[in-house]
């Protein structure tokens, strides 16, 4: 009896597990939901600005375009939960490749706590920071970004140029992706023919760094988007294959079950039968009576 209860037990503490991860999986599908809306959006206003951009550096680019040697700094885009497979592990191990490698000290900012936590003590992290957890997450977590990196720059210098890349998991590409987000990218030519400068209210000067500006603003909240889907895409995938191991095990367990509560009830007809033959026996033994 003892042994059925104890796998009863386990029955019933593998159902709780499920249902708890049946639960963080319809989150993590409701959330790409929600952030297939937002990242749609973004998508949309970076290639706007983008080709914005082409068209104005078509005339003014060679003047306005910033030097070639700005000292690097990277964004690197983990978790802020687990439960996402090997997220962080493949980010990590990004690292260990160029330009990674040789990447100067100090020039790495941390974005997710589960990733933070595999970094602690690597000499090229300057900071590490909390990160977003749900799209409603994402403006407050690039607020503390952008402040953290405002510190890093008075704390260099204000004349010390920088260009801003960002290593992360790219939900467009299935994989990590090194993206550079300031100075703006090389683009391509626009696609028609102008023969005329594009008409501007702003010196080509200040536009140019207003555009910087917008640019990094959108292209971070589709990074920040990016990554989070991905994230959740890589969860719903660990949550499916954590619910099927469990499954697996229920199934073994209750046929064990079934097998240990099968034993108990041919224990239990054997003793019925055992007590049956014994008062059988009693009964056929008659006592000697003297009458003839």
């Amino acid at each position: 009896m003892s042994r059925r209860r104890e796998v009863q037990r386990r029955l019933a503490t593998l159902g709780e597990i499920r249902g708890i991860m049946v639960a963080m999986k319809n989150l993590a599908l409701m959330e790409t939901r929600t952030l297939r809306g937002f990242l749609g959006a973004q998508e949309r206003a970076v290639a706007s600005i983008e080709s914005a951009a082409a068209d104005f550096l078509a005339f003014y680019g060679q003047a306005l375009r910033a030097p070639q040697e700005l000292r690097q700094r990277y964004v690197l885009l983990g978790s802020e939960q687990g439960f996402c497979g090997d997220f962080n592990e493949s980010l990590v191990q990004a690292l260990g490749q160029p330009p990674f490698r040789e990447m100067e000290a100090a020039d790495l900012v941390v974005v997710g706590r589960r990733l933070a936590a595999k970094l602690e003590g690597d000499p090229r992290v300057a900071a590490f920071l909390e990160g977003a957890s749900v799209a409603e997450e994402v403006q407050p977590a690039l607020m503390r970004l952008s402040t953290r990196l405002q510190e890093l720059q008075a704390a260099r210098g204000a004349d010390s140029a920088f260009a801003l890349s960002a290593l992360y998991h790219c939900e467009a590409t299935g994989g990590i992706r090194l993206r550079r987000l300031l100075p703006l990218p090389d683009l391509p030519p626009p696609s028609g023919k102008f023969s005329h400068a594009p008409d501007l209210n702003l010196a080509p000067f200040d536009f140019f760094s207003q555009l910087d500006e917008q640019y990094l603003y959108a292209v971070l909240h589709q990074v920040f988007y990016s990554s989070l889907m991905a994230e959740n895409r890589q969860r719903l995938q660990h949550m499916d294959q954590a619910i099927h191991r469990l499954e697996e095990d229920s199934g073994g367990l209750k046929l064990k079950y079934n097998a240990l509560r099968q034993e108990e009830i041919i224990e239990e007809i054997e003793v019925i039968l055992l007590s049956a033959e014994l008062l059988a026996a009693g009964e056929g033994v008659k006592p000697s009576s003297s009458f003839q």
